[in-house]
């Protein structure tokens, strides 16, 4: 869906899958060349603006990464019921950065059939084809651009379980109309899956460490008889089988945004450093491991997490300000293993160096308080991970003796630990395992680490 995708391949340590939103509700935000060179610094390929900044869409000209550009829901009835003026803002909003900077998908709208606009949500579709025409007409770069627009969860009316997805009867009728528009000229359909308001509803610590990808029992979708390991997954395969159930089962899906708070008031359960650090960094590791959905295995889907940046002009409860990656000075909020170049000086914005690693820092273990249950359902969770290999702790394996949960938790758990990228928050386990600079390898069972 890019058609700048061999200059993103071309900016080392980039991932095609990994972007990022770029809000600016803010009045304190860095320049447009330091964000570029922010960005840069990262495995972020993708950046999605909310509206047309010119200053930063040239700023990223001949960078390889490739920009979302957004439609104003203002703008959507004038462009819906006249094709001058479709013509008149894509001449005036993308045809000037193009084909210096890449621009691969045009959001029209932001959450319009949620906004309870029945007017609006009516003149989202023909202001789609407008500009769609409108972009055709004009040829060359502005030919191959995509056309959609960006939905939250709440246009399915089911969800749980994730066979069951279905979308809103209220939307049914003009979504049928705009999917059939998205596959007809291969546009993605956009979704905001968040985690994080599924943990708001159901605060329990079972939800939280299903919800950041930490060792879980799983939840069995009783259609599928698929168990799921991670919200994430669920929330997307949801809308895999309601695309599905409306006869677009092939329709792309793109994660248009997802994230993390890292405060909130005191109301907010789950808004807090640890666990944006931990729900990001281990989404980040599960779209590297290629291991797509359930329903879609085998390809990592495109995700733009949300935000680049603190916003502290944004409306609303304090966890609205507060999803960024970076604060406003280019300081880290946390280490979300995205940094691909390691620099010097004050800014935090290069601290490590975050590729998909073998061996890391010491190894993981069980620690000393942890029960046989506990391990039994961490070694377990560990094992079904992708990129974990338990073989040597199946009988006749070189670390099968001692028979024992424990022996055979803690190689588990530091196999995944190692596969995650060897942070210190890849070996938490709900607090059954601990850090270790002892090699623990014995005779012919090696446990990978110690660098």
């Amino acid at each position: 869906m890019d058609d700048g995708m061999d200059l993103v391949f071309r900016r080392a340590g980039a991932q095609s899958y990994i972007g990022v939103n770029y809000g600016e509700v803010a009045d304190n935000l860095p320049s447009p060349d330091q964000t570029v060179k922010l960005v840069k610094s990262t495995t972020i390929s993708k950046v999605r603006l909310y509206g047309v900044d010119g200053g930063v869409i040239r700023a990223f000209a001949g960078t390889g990464v490739s920009l979302v550009v957004g439609v104003a829901n203002g703008e959507i009835p004038a462009i819906a019921a006249d094709p001058a003026a479709a013509a008149g803002w894509l001449a005036g909003n993308v045809l000037p950065f193009i084909p210096a900077s890449t621009i691969s998908v045009v959001a029209v709208g932001n959450e319009v059939l949620e906004s309870g606009d029945a007017a609006l949500a009516a003149a989202l579709l023909p202001a789609m084809q407008n500009l769609r025409a409108a972009a055709v007409a004009a040829g060359d770069g502005a030919a191959g651009i995509k056309f959609s627009t960006v939905n939250t969860m709440a246009v399915l009316a089911q969800s749980d379980p994730p066979s069951t997805g279905a979308f809103h009867p209220e939307v049914t009728a003009q979504l049928q109309q705009i999917l059939g528009f998205l596959s007809k000229t291969s546009a993605p359909f956009m979704i905001n899956p968040y985690p994080y308001f599924a943990y708001q509803s159901d605060p329990r610590p079972d939800t939280l460490a299903f919800c950041l990808f930490q060792p879980n029992a799983g939840r069995v979708d009783t259609g599928s008889r698929i168990r799921y390991t991670n919200m994430f997954d669920a929330q997307v395969d949801a809308v895999r089988s309601a695309l599905g159930r409306s006869g677009y089962g092939s329709v792309e899906i793109v994660v248009a945004e997802t994230g993390w708070p890292t405060k909130g008031d005191p109301t907010e359960a789950g808004a807090t450093v640890d666990n944006a650090r931990a729900y990001v960094s281990n989404l980040v590791a599960h779209l590297r491991s290629g291991a797509g959905t359930p329903l879609m295995p085998g390809k990592p889907v495109d995700t733009y997490l949300f935000a680049l940046y603190d916003e502290d002009l944004k409306p609303g409860p304090a966890s609205e300000r507060s999803f960024g990656l970076y604060h406003t000075d280019l300081s880290m909020a946390y280490d979300a293993g995205l940094t691909t170049t390691a620099t010097s000086g004050g800014n935090g914005a290069g601290a490590s160096v975050q590729q998909p690693t073998k061996g890391g820092s010491g190894w993981c273990v069980a620690s000393a308080g942890a029960t046989d249950a506990q391990l039994q359902t961490d070694m377990d969770y560990a094992c079904s991970q992708v990129g974990v290999d338990c073989g040597a702790i199946q009988p006749g394996g070189a670390c099968f003796q001692p028979n024992t949960v424990r022996a055979h938790a803690a190689y588990a758990m530091n196999q995944l630990y190692q596969a995650a990228g060897a942070h210190p928050w890849n070996c938490d386990f709900r607090q059954s395992a601990t850090l270790t600079s002892s090699n623990p390898s014995y005779g012919s069972c090696d446990f990978t680490g110690g660098q």
